[in-house]
């Protein structure tokens, strides 16, 4: 039957790091979720406009001329509801935008897989 497949939310994983990003991917696709991934903000903030996901996860260091947390608050900017998740090994320099959420590196799957399901 193929209304699960229809029904699935859509989420972004942005993240330079190709095993990484796989991973949380494959992480989220069994957490039925259909999943775009990107390697740099600027890739993703295109896919945020087409695809209008309803989870942005991404980490704060990205190749490109834009942060992760420049790209939390873009993905804000376009939809107020959207969840963001940021992830890195060392915690923010400075300030989130209001209503992101912070997870530090290693992740584990299942505290990552609560926050998507938020």
């Amino acid at each position: 039957m193929t209304h699960g497949k229809m029904l699935r939310q859509v989420a972004l994983v942005v993240e330079d790091d190709a095993i990484q990003r796989d991973m949380i991917a494959l992480l989220l696709d069994e957490g039925h979720f259909d999943v775009i991934q990107c390697e740099d903000a600027e890739t993703a903030a295109l896919a945020i406009k087409r695809r209008h996901p309803s989870l942005v996860i991404t980490d704060i260091k990205l190749t490109g001329k834009m942060t992760g947390i420049e790209l939390a608050q873009f993905a804000l900017d376009c939809d107020r509801g959207m969840r963001v998740v940021v992830i890195s090994g060392e915690p923010p320099a400075g300030a989130l935008p209001d209503g992101v959420k912070f997870l530090e590196k290693p992740v584990y799957p299942l505290t990552l897989l609560r926050e998507a399901a938020l």
